[in-house]
This record gives structure tokens, C-alpha cells and sequence, in this order.
């Protein structure tokens, strides 16, 4: 059955199918390091399903950086308008501290993550992993919390950028550089799990019919997850909402979503986090479960769970108005620099704006292959 929670019971626990079963995930996870490029030499390319043979040299075009407005973005991502996110990978230190900006979002953001899901890291109710995808790794947060908390789980995650990769990697994690845009090569029924979050900004808009026949195509013998495996994903619709219907168009949060939006428009689905039910469903899996939470963007909730978890997300969101926005605003829809600082400045007071009650629509669904 598939089913999208409405808005009353989206705040809510979350409660999926089994979403229970994992809850060992740190509240307070210890800072990590993260590899200079000149460690990145031993990322490779994922060509085949074992991860110590089978990929080739990584090409050293994934490793180059491009400068836009004093932040740092892979080049590689930029030329084939896969990822317009910033990839900020500096050590960290009085002064550099702004070249770390996003490294740090990322960890914030996996805080809030772990607020919202109560700890819990997997959602589908599988009773034992043995090798799990993770699509989109980023950071490498989540995949290294599967990793830590299932030592006999092979886990493997997948990313276009290896510039944030953690130095301090557990022993059965692979980390390998692969476009999620291109048909994967993996070979078939090889995970119990396949994870992706917040992929959608990296997608191109066609691929995702595409994405999920090569993640779990009931009907195509030769895709990687496991009859039996199940697929989480879970993204957010970046179009700034009011819970108290108090945010009009003429507000700055309003219109940092419309020209985020409209900058990507023609190469990303942003609203894909709508419709992953129905695309699970096509890629003919089964046991399909969805819902949606509106993440508050600071902590005007009357909830404490739900005043917690904005008060926990107020800094990431002043971070992703940034990094998010940069790139897309400035120059490909060539707005002048003083009028994106204006726009940021304003839409950072408004998401603090206990009044405006301004939240974004986080999406979460899970499938089964049959």
C-alpha cells in the first residue's frame, strides 16, 4: 500500500514498517578528519560488486577544484551540471575556518537527522545485513555509523565527489567515486540494503525512472539489490512552507525558494521527494511506505520533540541558504552579489522568525523487492 502522511500526522514519530529496529545511533557523534586531495589518489572508480578488485585508477579530473565567491566546488560536477554544491574540504583552523563551512553543514545536518529519526539509521525491518549501498554518500556520516554498528556488514558508498571523505573510516567501508547519473555496473543481487538521501540536487531531471529500475528493477535480472532488499530513501523539497500560512511571496525565504528552484529547473527534479512512492512502485517493488515531516527551520514548534529538532536545524539552515544558493542564484541565474547577500541576510531572519513557523518538507519512503 502506498501512503503519504498528511500534514497533522506528519509531526509525528516517525513509524514505518520496522523503522524501530535500529537505535543505536550516536547522539553526539566525535568530530571526524577528512582527507587533503593529496590523499585521494586511492579512490577509485566502483566497476564491480567486490571492493578490492574491479575498479580502476581514479581520474584526476574528479579532483579538480573550482573557486566561485570564495567557496570551493568540484569542476568536474560544475562541466556536466551534476552537483552545484559547494565541496569546502580544508582542514579546519582559525584561518580557514569558512573552507570547512560545509563539511560542518553536512555534520549539523546529520544531527538534525538524527533528532528527527530518533537515533535510528534504518528504517525497513531487515533482520540481518550482510552488504549495504549507500548512493550519494557525501560526507560519508551515514555510511560510517552502518559500518560502525555492523562490523559483518560489507558497506559500500558511492559519491561523484571524493573531497569529503573521512580519514578515519571504519575496516569493512568502501568509499568510491562513481556519477549516480549513469547506469550502474554493479553486479545483480548483491545488497540487502540500498540507501539514498538527498540526491536529487546531483540527479539529472530524467534519470530517476531510470535510478530505480537500476537500484531494484523487479524485472530486470541484472540490477544490484537482493530479491528480499530494501531501498530507503529520503529527500527534501527545498520550497520554504509556514505552518502558520503567515509566509507570503514578497518574503526573502519564499523568494530563495522560487529562484533555487528555477535555477535547477530545467536539469534537476526538486520535487522528486513527492514521488518516490509511485516510482518504487514502477521499478515494481513492494511493502511500499511513505511519509512526510515538515522540518522546522528553527524552533517555533509548541512541540518540545519538534521545538528540539528546529533548534537543532536553525544553524544547518542558515549554512544550506548559503551553499545551496550560491552557486545557482549568482550565476546561473547571474543575480549581482549584493542582491544574494541581501536576499540571504533576509531569508535567515525570517527562518528565525518564530512567527513565521517556516519549515521544508522532508520525505521519507521505503520499498521492497519481492
Amino acid at each position: 500500500m502506498i501512503t503519504l502522511a498528511s500534514h497533522e500526522q506528519a509531526i509525528d514519530h516517525l513509524e514505518l514498517s520496522g523503522i524501530g529496529i535500529q537505535r543505536n545511533f550516536r547522539k553526539n557523534p566525535l568530530r571526524r578528519s577528512f582527507h587533503p586531495l593529496s590523499k585521494l589518489l586511492r579512490v577509485h572508480v566502483v566497476r564491480m560488486n567486490d571492493p578490492h578488485f574491479g575498479t580502476t585508477a581514479l581520474d584526476s579530473a574528479h579532483l579538480e577544484i573550482v573557486t566561485f565567491q570564495g567557496r570551493d566546488y568540484q569542476k568536474y560536477a560544475l562541466d556536466n551540471q551534476i552537483y552545484f554544491a559547494p565541496i569546502d574540504d580544508v582542514p579546519s583552523n582559525a584561518l580557514l575556518i569558512h573552507k570547512q563551512e560545509e563539511i560542518e553543514r553536512l555534520e549539523l545536518e546529520q544531527q538534525v537527522f538524527s533528532r528527527v529519526f530518533d537515533d535510528r539509521i534504518i528504517f525497513p525491518p531487515i533482520q540481518q545485513l550482510a552488504k549495504v549501498l549507500d548512493c550519494g554518500y557525501g560526507s560519508g556520516a551515514w555510511a560510517v555509523e552502518v559500518a560502525e554498528q555492523y562490523p559483518n556488514c560489507e558497506v559500500i558508498g558511492i559519491d561523484v565527489s571524493p573531497h569529503m571523505k573521512p580519514d578515519d573510516m571504519p575496516d569493512n567501508l568502501w568509499l568510491q567515486v562513481d556519477d549516480l547519473n549513469r547506469t550502474f555496473t554493479f553486479r545483480s543481487n548483491q545488497f540487502d540494503l540500498i540507501h539514498s538521501r538527498l540526491v536529487s540536487s546531483g540527479l539529472d531531471k530524467e534519470r530517476w525512472p531510470r535510478y530505480l529500475r537500476d537500484i531494484a528493477s523487479v524485472w530486470d535480472t541484472f540490477r544490484c539489490l537482493k530479491r528480499g532488499g530494501w531501498v530507503q530513501m529520503v529527500e527534501i523539497y527545498f520550497n520554504v512552507q509556514s505552518d502558520s500560512g503567515t509566509l507570503t511571496e514578497s518574503h526573502c525565504l519564499r523568494r530563495w525558494s522560487r529562484d533555487y528552484i528555477a535555477a535547477l529547473e530545467g536539469v534537476k527534479d526538486l520535487r522528486s521527494g513527492m514521488k518516490l512512492a509511485n516510482l518504487m512502485a514502477s521499478a515494481g517493488l513492494v511493502d511500499i511506505e511513505s511519509k512526510m515531516i515538515p522540518l522546522p527551520l528553527s524552533g517555533w514548534s509548541t512541540d518540545p520533540r519538534m521545538r528540539a529538532i528546529g533548534e537543532a536545524n536553525r544553524e544547518n539552515t542558515h549554512l544550506f541558504l548559503e551553499s545551496l544558493g550560491l552557486y545557482p542564484l549568482m550565476h546561473r541565474l547571474d543575480m549581482p552579489e549584493v542582491q544574494f547577500q541581501e536576499l540571504l541576510a533576509g531569508a535567515r531572519q525570517e527562518a528565525s522568525d518564530p512567527s513565521l513557523k517556516a519549515y521544508i518538507p522532508l520525505y521519507i519512503c521505503i520499498g521492497r523487492k519481492p
